[in-house]
């Protein structure tokens, strides 16, 4: 009799290059690479980022739980079963670890505990290294 998979846990799930990732490092403006690439969880934790630090904080609710969601589409297609680390060392999981970052600040901010509880540890679950780099420490 064998046993089958890793006894230690699921294997980290690493995304690919976001494409939206060359666009956002020329400095082009978020909004316009969010529309040209909609399922760039960097693209929308960019715009949350930004309208968090401009105290829009519903704005950036809406963009980090886009986010969020298209992070969540992205991790299920490179075969993340619902647990298990994303690791924030691999470049590509920062823009899916970013959103969940910033969906917590912004649900925090409005007074939804809960979202912002689950968020904090949904974070520290992915990579516990993830609330410290993102200053939720």
């Amino acid at each position: 009799m064998s046993l089958e998979g890793n006894l230690l846990g699921p294997e980290p799930t690493l995304l690919p290059v976001d494409p939206a990732a060359a666009a956002l490092d020329r400095g082009e403006d978020p909004a316009e690479v969010a529309a040209a690439h909609p399922a760039s969880s960097l693209a929308w934790a960019v715009l949350a980022e930004g309208a968090l630090d401009e105290g829009r904080t519903i704005t950036a609710y809406a963009y980090a739980r886009t986010g969020y969601h298209r992070g969540l589409d992205r991790l299920r297609r490179s075969g993340w079963k619902g647990f298990g680390p994303v690791p924030w060392s691999h470049e590509p999981n920062q823009g899916f670890l970013r959103a969940l970052a910033a969906l917590h600040r912004a649900a925090a901010a409005i007074g939804e505990a809960d979202e912002a509880e689950r968020c904090r540890v949904f974070l520290a679950d992915s990579d516990p290294a993830a609330p410290a780099a993102l200053g939720l420490s």
